[in-house]
């Protein structure tokens, strides 16, 4: 099968959307903040590798959202990220095991029906858009009517996510929720 690229702008002018025509994740979505994190993900690592302005790469389903922190040229990071993808691709392994969190982080993220409810309503409503711009959110708790979330990928620096996104996702939470729930950010996750 011949392997296909298209990138995509994100409404974050400091990510870009890879898609590509197979998966580069199977199951679930994982974030890279550096590049000493991903020494299971060789892709990834090749990527942090091209540039230190790179500052995360998310992987979901068919695509790789490659965020940097704005101090470098985008037109010629770009084909640098683009012939890392396609000279690593073949190779890339979908199914990749991430590390479990550490304790603190996994004792934040407790399961529980009422977040099981709020994931199923920005699984139909929210979700898709913010996947379809190269991005997430993950829930981190829900205590008291507070909802915690966390962006992933494009979404986790984009100067919209954290106002106009979280009053947007909170909003249609009121209606289909809960009227007295309140979406704040996560602390760094």
């Amino acid at each position: 099968m011949e392997i296909r690229l298209m990138i995509q702008s994100t409404p974050n002018p400091n990510a870009l959307k890879f898609v590509v025509n197979v998966p580069v994740k199977t199951e679930g979505n994982f974030t890279y903040k550096k590049g000493s994190d991903c020494e299971h993900n060789p892709l990834a690592k090749a990527i942090f590798d091209i540039s230190s302005f790179i500052t995360e790469v998310y992987f979901y389903d068919n695509y790789i959202t490659v965020t940097q922190d704005g101090k470098a040229d985008w037109d010629e990071l770009e084909e640098k990220i683009k012939a890392t993808i396609m000279s690593n691709i073949e190779q890339h392994d979908p199914n990749f095991k991430t590390e479990e969190p550490k304790a603190e982080a996994s004792a934040e993220i407790k399961s529980s029906p009422e977040m099981d409810q709020i994931n199923s309503i920005l699984d139909q409503t929210v979700r898709p858009a913010l996947q379809m711009d190269g991005g997430d959110i993950q829930l981190t708790s829900y205590e008291n009517n507070v909802l915690k979330v966390f962006y992933q990928g494009a979404c986790g620096s984009c100067p919209s996510a954290s106002m106009g996104t979280m009053k947007a996702i909170e909003n249609i939470l009121k209606d289909q929720y809960n009227p007295d729930i309140v979406v704040e950010l996560a602390e760094v996750f």
